[in-house]
Protein backbone atom coordinates (compact mmCIF):
# COMPACT_ATOMS: atom_id res chain seq x y z
CA UNK A 1 0.00 0.00 0.00
CA UNK A 2 1.22 3.61 -0.43
CA UNK A 3 0.47 5.49 2.41
CA UNK A 4 2.09 8.54 1.47
CA UNK A 5 -0.81 9.22 -0.80
CA UNK A 6 -3.39 9.86 2.11
CA UNK A 7 -0.53 12.01 3.69
CA UNK A 8 -0.69 15.92 3.40
CA UNK A 9 2.33 17.36 2.56
CA UNK A 10 3.04 20.87 3.23
CA UNK A 11 1.87 23.18 0.02
CA UNK A 12 1.29 26.43 -1.31
CA UNK A 13 -1.54 25.12 -3.47
CA UNK A 14 -4.45 24.93 0.09
CA UNK A 15 -5.73 21.23 -0.35
CA UNK A 16 -9.58 20.74 -1.08
CA UNK A 17 -11.58 17.65 1.22
CA UNK A 18 -13.36 17.46 -2.46
CA UNK A 19 -10.58 16.43 -3.97
CA UNK A 20 -9.81 13.61 -1.03
CA UNK A 21 -12.09 10.68 -1.54
CA UNK A 22 -14.57 9.23 1.18
CA UNK A 23 -13.94 5.94 -0.19
CA UNK A 24 -11.06 4.53 -2.32
CA UNK A 25 -10.70 0.79 -1.93
CA UNK A 26 -10.43 -0.66 -4.77
CA UNK A 27 -8.77 -3.90 -4.18
CA UNK A 28 -9.38 -5.56 -1.01
CA UNK A 29 -12.85 -7.19 0.15
CA UNK A 30 -13.99 -6.03 3.63
CA UNK A 31 -13.41 -10.38 4.31
CA UNK A 32 -9.96 -10.21 3.29
CA UNK A 33 -9.10 -6.85 5.60
CA UNK A 34 -10.45 -8.51 8.39
CA UNK A 35 -9.51 -12.03 7.97
CA UNK A 36 -5.62 -11.32 6.43
CA UNK A 37 -4.55 -8.14 5.71
CA UNK A 38 -5.30 -6.28 9.18
CA UNK A 39 -4.22 -9.39 11.35
CA UNK A 40 -1.05 -9.71 9.77
CA UNK A 41 -0.44 -5.72 10.41
CA UNK A 42 -1.51 -5.64 13.71
CA UNK A 43 0.76 -8.89 14.47
CA UNK A 44 3.94 -6.32 13.32
CA UNK A 45 2.36 -3.38 14.84
CA UNK A 46 2.40 -5.61 18.68
CA UNK A 47 6.02 -6.17 18.23
CA UNK A 48 7.03 -3.11 17.15
CA UNK A 49 4.56 -1.49 19.99
CA UNK A 50 6.29 -4.16 22.34
CA UNK A 51 9.93 -3.13 21.33
CA UNK A 52 9.37 0.67 21.67
CA UNK A 53 8.07 -0.27 25.51
CA UNK A 54 10.56 -2.17 26.41
CA UNK A 55 13.03 0.13 25.25
CA UNK A 56 11.83 3.38 27.28
CA UNK A 57 13.46 5.72 24.90
CA UNK A 58 10.77 7.14 23.00
CA UNK A 59 7.20 7.88 22.74
CA UNK A 60 3.78 8.40 19.59
CA UNK A 61 1.21 10.71 20.31
CA UNK A 62 -1.66 9.69 17.76
CA UNK A 63 -4.45 12.45 17.31
CA UNK A 64 -7.65 11.02 15.86
CA UNK A 65 -10.14 14.02 14.68
CA UNK A 66 -13.56 13.54 12.90
CA UNK A 67 -16.93 14.78 12.84
CA UNK A 68 -19.48 12.58 14.59
CA UNK A 69 -19.85 9.03 13.01
CA UNK A 70 -16.33 9.15 11.22
CA UNK A 71 -15.07 5.88 13.12
CA UNK A 72 -12.75 7.07 15.65
CA UNK A 73 -13.90 4.39 18.22
CA UNK A 74 -14.09 1.70 16.13
CA UNK A 75 -10.35 2.36 15.42
CA UNK A 76 -9.38 2.52 18.44
CA UNK A 77 -11.11 -0.73 19.46
CA UNK A 78 -10.29 -2.57 16.34
CA UNK A 79 -6.51 -1.36 15.85
CA UNK A 80 -5.10 0.06 19.09
CA UNK A 81 -7.00 -2.40 21.77
CA UNK A 82 -5.05 -4.75 20.07
CA UNK A 83 -1.44 -3.58 21.77
CA UNK A 84 0.16 -3.91 25.15
CA UNK A 85 -2.22 -2.46 27.70
CA UNK A 86 0.90 -1.56 29.99
CA UNK A 87 2.28 0.59 26.91
CA UNK A 88 -1.14 2.60 25.46
CA UNK A 89 -2.96 5.52 26.84
CA UNK A 90 -6.47 6.71 25.56
CA UNK A 91 -7.52 10.32 26.02
CA UNK A 92 -11.24 11.19 24.92
CA UNK A 93 -11.55 15.17 24.49
CA UNK A 94 -14.55 16.53 25.07
CA UNK A 95 -16.39 19.94 26.31
CA UNK A 96 -13.64 21.65 28.98
CA UNK A 97 -14.81 21.66 32.37
CA UNK A 98 -14.67 24.95 34.53
CA UNK A 99 -11.42 23.90 35.96
CA UNK A 100 -9.81 23.66 32.55
CA UNK A 101 -11.43 26.43 31.54
CA UNK A 102 -9.68 28.71 33.82
CA UNK A 103 -6.26 27.20 31.96
CA UNK A 104 -4.44 27.73 28.64
CA UNK A 105 -6.37 25.55 26.30
CA UNK A 106 -3.46 23.30 25.67
CA UNK A 107 -3.30 22.38 29.65
CA UNK A 108 -6.23 19.68 29.70
CA UNK A 109 -3.65 18.13 26.98
CA UNK A 110 -1.00 17.48 29.46
CA UNK A 111 -2.00 14.34 31.00
CA UNK A 112 -2.96 12.75 27.64
CA UNK A 113 0.72 12.94 26.81
CA UNK A 114 3.12 9.70 26.18
CA UNK A 115 5.32 8.80 28.52
CA UNK A 116 8.70 7.23 27.11
CA UNK A 117 7.61 3.36 25.58
CA UNK A 118 3.96 4.47 25.26
CA UNK A 119 1.69 5.79 22.64
CA UNK A 120 -0.80 7.83 23.38
CA UNK A 121 -4.66 8.32 21.69
CA UNK A 122 -6.22 11.27 21.70
CA UNK A 123 -9.87 10.63 20.46
CA UNK A 124 -10.53 14.41 19.58
CA UNK A 125 -7.83 16.70 20.48
CA UNK A 126 -6.50 20.29 21.31
CA UNK A 127 -7.37 20.38 17.82
CA UNK A 128 -10.92 20.86 19.51
CA UNK A 129 -9.88 24.67 19.92
CA UNK A 130 -9.53 25.61 16.10
CA UNK A 131 -12.81 23.63 15.08
CA UNK A 132 -15.70 23.72 17.84
CA UNK A 133 -14.86 27.90 18.82
CA UNK A 134 -14.97 28.71 14.97
CA UNK A 135 -18.51 26.44 14.01
CA UNK A 136 -20.51 28.19 16.95
CA UNK A 137 -18.80 31.86 16.87
CA UNK A 138 -18.59 31.03 20.96
CA UNK A 139 -14.63 32.68 20.92
CA UNK A 140 -16.12 35.20 23.27
CA UNK A 141 -16.63 32.86 26.01
CA UNK A 142 -12.99 32.13 25.27
CA UNK A 143 -10.82 33.42 29.13
CA UNK A 144 -8.70 35.03 26.56
CA UNK A 145 -8.23 38.91 27.57
CA UNK A 146 -10.06 40.97 24.97
CA UNK A 147 -7.01 42.00 23.21
CA UNK A 148 -5.72 38.96 22.24
CA UNK A 149 -9.32 37.89 19.79
CA UNK A 150 -8.43 39.34 16.39
CA UNK A 151 -9.10 38.45 12.94
CA UNK A 152 -5.27 36.51 13.15
CA UNK A 153 -6.55 34.43 16.46
CA UNK A 154 -6.91 31.17 14.24
CA UNK A 155 -3.54 31.72 12.74
CA UNK A 156 -1.81 32.29 15.72
CA UNK A 157 -3.42 29.19 17.40
CA UNK A 158 -2.25 27.53 14.17
CA UNK A 159 1.13 28.27 15.17
CA UNK A 160 0.86 27.56 18.48
CA UNK A 161 -0.04 24.17 17.42
CA UNK A 162 2.64 23.50 15.23
CA UNK A 163 5.12 24.64 17.65
CA UNK A 164 3.61 22.54 20.48
CA UNK A 165 4.28 19.43 17.72
CA UNK A 166 7.53 20.95 16.80
CA UNK A 167 8.55 20.43 20.44
CA UNK A 168 7.11 17.18 20.80
CA UNK A 169 8.52 15.50 18.28
CA UNK A 170 12.38 17.29 18.50
CA UNK A 171 11.99 15.71 22.23
CA UNK A 172 11.55 12.25 21.05
CA UNK A 173 7.54 11.95 21.18
CA UNK A 174 6.67 12.27 17.09
CA UNK A 175 3.15 13.52 16.77
CA UNK A 176 0.94 11.18 14.16
CA UNK A 177 -2.34 12.82 13.08
CA UNK A 178 -5.74 10.92 11.07
CA UNK A 179 -8.56 12.90 9.41
CA UNK A 180 -11.16 10.67 8.79
CA UNK A 181 -12.73 12.31 5.96
CA UNK A 182 -16.39 10.78 6.41
CA UNK A 183 -19.11 11.76 3.59
CA UNK A 184 -22.64 13.32 4.26
CA UNK A 185 -24.72 9.87 3.37
CA UNK A 186 -22.14 7.37 5.33
CA UNK A 187 -22.29 9.93 8.54
CA UNK A 188 -26.00 9.17 8.29
CA UNK A 189 -26.50 5.95 7.53
CA UNK A 190 -24.06 5.71 11.05
CA UNK A 191 -25.97 8.22 12.76
CA UNK A 192 -29.57 5.91 11.97
CA UNK A 193 -27.92 2.73 12.74
CA UNK A 194 -27.12 3.82 16.45
CA UNK A 195 -30.96 5.28 16.73
CA UNK A 196 -32.79 2.21 15.57
CA UNK A 197 -29.97 -0.18 17.28
CA UNK A 198 -30.98 -0.50 20.91
CA UNK A 199 -27.41 -2.07 21.79
CA UNK A 200 -26.45 1.02 19.94
CA UNK A 201 -28.44 3.74 21.29
CA UNK A 202 -25.79 4.39 24.48
CA UNK A 203 -23.30 5.80 21.47
CA UNK A 204 -26.22 8.20 19.97
CA UNK A 205 -26.17 12.02 21.14
CA UNK A 206 -29.09 14.36 20.30
CA UNK A 207 -26.52 16.86 19.65
CA UNK A 208 -24.66 14.44 16.53
CA UNK A 209 -27.93 16.05 14.83
CA UNK A 210 -27.79 19.64 15.84
CA UNK A 211 -23.75 19.42 14.65
CA UNK A 212 -24.88 17.94 11.32
CA UNK A 213 -26.81 21.22 10.69
CA UNK A 214 -23.49 22.49 10.17
CA UNK A 215 -21.73 20.56 7.85
CA UNK A 216 -20.86 22.87 5.65
CA UNK A 217 -18.94 24.84 8.02
CA UNK A 218 -17.19 22.00 9.24
CA UNK A 219 -15.75 21.22 5.80
CA UNK A 220 -14.40 24.51 5.76
CA UNK A 221 -12.87 25.04 8.96
CA UNK A 222 -11.39 21.30 8.70
CA UNK A 223 -9.71 22.35 5.65
CA UNK A 224 -8.40 25.35 7.09
CA UNK A 225 -7.06 23.14 9.92
CA UNK A 226 -5.73 20.74 7.50
CA UNK A 227 -4.04 23.04 5.46
CA UNK A 228 -2.29 24.73 8.28
CA UNK A 229 -0.87 22.15 10.53
CA UNK A 230 -0.27 19.82 8.29
CA UNK A 231 4.08 19.58 8.43
CA UNK A 232 6.88 17.60 7.86
CA UNK A 233 7.54 16.71 11.44
CA UNK A 234 3.56 16.15 12.43
CA UNK A 235 1.39 15.43 9.15
CA UNK A 236 -2.01 15.11 8.80
CA UNK A 237 -3.45 11.21 7.08
CA UNK A 238 -6.47 11.88 5.45
CA UNK A 239 -8.63 8.73 5.43
CA UNK A 240 -10.98 7.34 2.92
CA UNK A 241 -13.38 7.29 6.64
CA UNK A 242 -16.47 5.56 4.51
CA UNK A 243 -14.27 2.48 3.97
CA UNK A 244 -13.77 1.78 7.58
CA UNK A 245 -12.21 -1.35 7.33
CA UNK A 246 -9.90 -0.05 4.86
CA UNK A 247 -9.00 3.30 7.22
CA UNK A 248 -8.07 1.04 9.89
CA UNK A 249 -5.83 -0.56 7.92
CA UNK A 250 -4.26 2.56 6.60
CA UNK A 251 -3.67 3.60 9.97
CA UNK A 252 -1.94 0.22 10.76
CA UNK A 253 -0.17 0.93 8.46
CA UNK A 254 1.01 4.49 9.26
CA UNK A 255 1.71 3.51 12.53
CA UNK A 256 3.87 0.30 11.18
CA UNK A 257 6.14 3.02 9.14
CA UNK A 258 6.51 5.30 11.84
CA UNK A 259 7.68 2.59 14.31
CA UNK A 260 9.78 1.21 12.10
CA UNK A 261 11.57 4.79 11.87
CA UNK A 262 11.96 4.85 15.26
CA UNK A 263 13.92 1.27 15.00
CA UNK A 264 12.53 0.58 18.86
CA UNK A 265 14.68 -2.58 20.25
CA UNK A 266 14.85 -4.92 23.00
CA UNK A 267 17.05 -3.62 25.67
CA UNK A 268 20.42 -5.86 26.17
CA UNK A 269 21.64 -7.29 28.99
CA UNK A 270 25.70 -7.28 29.50
CA UNK A 271 27.89 -6.71 32.32
CA UNK A 272 27.42 -7.29 35.96
CA UNK A 273 23.79 -7.49 35.22
CA UNK A 274 24.26 -10.26 32.30
CA UNK A 275 26.57 -12.43 34.87
CA UNK A 276 23.24 -11.89 38.04
CA UNK A 277 20.74 -12.87 35.22
CA UNK A 278 23.34 -16.22 34.54
CA UNK A 279 23.27 -16.88 38.04
CA UNK A 280 19.40 -16.53 38.86
CA UNK A 281 19.04 -19.03 36.23
CA UNK A 282 21.34 -21.68 37.31
CA UNK A 283 19.91 -20.71 41.12
CA UNK A 284 16.12 -21.59 40.12
CA UNK A 285 17.21 -24.24 37.43
CA UNK A 286 18.73 -25.68 40.44
CA UNK A 287 16.28 -25.11 42.84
Amino acid sequence: MDISKYRITPKQTPIKLADYPTTDNKQLSEDELQDKWIPESINKLQDLHLKLHAEEEKGIMVVLQAIDAGGKDEAISFIFSNLTAQGLKTTSVKKPSKTEVKHDYLWRIHEGKPSKGEISILNRSYYEEVIAPRIHDVLDKDPLPDHLIDEDIWKVRFRQLNDFERYMTENGFPVIKFFFNVSKDVQKERLLERMKDPKKNWEFSFSDIEEREHWDTYQEVFEDMLNNTSTDYAPWYILPADDDWYARYIISEVMINVLENLDPQFPEISGEDRQQLDESIELLEND
